[in-house]
């Protein structure tokens, strides 16, 4: 992946935006952008990381209030709205 090729919100503003971690968060904003709640399991398994490193990314993205996680154990994650967005995002709306 190129540089422009990471979703905007995969950036972390209390971190260091590494390639590795910007593909997986980029993987994991992909599918929860499709609306639906996941477990970290699910996450993992749909995007081909391992159960740890979903896990690791999705409590960063968390950190940063750009997911948030809800119900009981196990959790279901989802995209909160808050983080960087795209200027398409911002004309769309």
């Amino acid at each position: 992946m190129s540089g422009s090729a990471y979703h905007p919100r995969a950036f972390l503003a209390l971190r260091r935006n590494r390639r590795r971690g910007l593909a997986s968060r980029t993987k994991i904003i992909s599918l929860l952008e499709r609306g639906k709640a996941l477990t970290a399991k699910d996450i993992a398994r749909m995007t081909g990381l391992t159960y740890s490193v979903a896990l690791h990314h999705l409590h960063l993205l968390e950190d940063e209030h750009i997911t948030t996680r809800e119900g009981k154990r196990p959790y279901l994650w989802r995209l909160t709205g808050a983080g960087q967005a795209s200027l398409i995002d911002l004309i769309e709306k």
